[in-house]
């Protein structure tokens, strides 16, 4: 194992066990080192300790040149930025060369979400006569009604749902909890699905299986699982919108502060880490907040 092999094994070591970071983030770090490490060969620099300043402008500018979006450049100069912060700390190289890296600022996307009219057509093509249709129905009802991450749905298990106290434990980001309520639909599309629908899947699988969403072969459904059916059940429809799991979470985030529900509580249902990620949907709200003003002030 060569001095870079070894550091960057160290620095990998250090996220997972010293940061708990999951298994996600620690792949794309070490991805975006690799990817470093790579321009650093086609620069003829070998070690981590000699790149500097001037490399790092250059690998910026190397970067706009591949036509990377502003979003993945600055993942990527996050994640070195981090590392050779670790690399200095350890005593491995005497200063951080991305220190001084400006991250691109990144665009202002607005989320797209789905208005209440055409939702409501979605919510009636399942056949609740069929295990897959109750199973549908119920992954529909739960990521509109808890606002939840597709990873963080396919996660789930069947002891995670309190129907007593009306609850999920969602297993999100960086391997934190937090417990989402559940409203009636989902409540009720859960219930059927459950009793009925899963049951009859999960005697397909060899061992039954302890995920709550299953595939038709009754092993646990996956995230790309998920994103088909959705495709599918939109064909079902005359809608022509786009859906997607991470529509139906800006839907559900959208909804709620439309109706005047309060930032921090949506910013803890969505399980976000900073208030930040969440204020970006109070500018999908201003178009209802404005026709809200023009139709109610006298002065309007």
């Amino acid at each position: 194992m060569d001095l870079n092999d070894r550091y960057l094994k160290m620095f990998i070591e250090y996220l997972q066990i010293e940061k708990n970071s999951s298994h996600h983030t620690t792949e794309n770090y070490e991805k975006a080192i690799l990817h470093f490490e790579s321009f650093m060969k086609q620069q003829a620099i070998e070690g981590f300790a000699a790149v500097s300043y001037l490399l790092v402008r250059h690998y910026l500018t190397w970067l706009h040149e591949q036509s990377y979006s502003r979003r993945t450049v600055a993942k990527k100069i996050s994640s070195l930025r981090s590392f050779y912060r670790f690399l200095n700390r350890e005593k491995m190289v005497e200063h951080n060369p991305f220190a001084l890296a400006s991250l691109p600022k990144k665009g202002q996307s607005i989320p797209h979400f789905i208005y209440e009219e055409e939702l409501a057509e979605l919510f009636h093509v399942s056949d609740l006569s069929t295990p897959l249709g109750q199973r549908n129905q119920a992954i529909l009802e739960l990521l509109y009604g808890t606002g939840i991450r597709v990873s963080e749905c396919c996660q789930i298990q069947l002891e995670d749902i309190d129907f007593y106290i009306e609850t999920v434990l969602i297993k999100g980001k960086g391997r934190k909890e937090r417990y989402v309520p559940l409203g009636s639909y989902a409540i009720e599309a859960l219930s059927r699905y459950i009793e009925e629908g899963r049951k009859e899947l999960s005697g397909k699988a060899g061992h039954p299986a302890k995920a709550l969403f299953l595939n038709y072969k009754g092993g646990p459904l996956t995230p790309r699982g998920v994103r088909t059916i959705l495709n599918r059940l939109i064909e079902q429809t005359t809608l022509t919108v786009h859906i997607s799991p991470h529509v139906l979470r800006h839907t559900f985030a959208t909804h709620l502060l439309n109706e005047g529900a309060d930032m921090r509580a949506v910013q803890e249902l969505l399980g976000h880490s900073h208030l930040s990620s969440t204020q970006i949907y109070t500018h999908v709200t201003k178009d209802h907040l404005k026709k809200i003003y023009n139709n109610t002030h006298p002065r309007a």
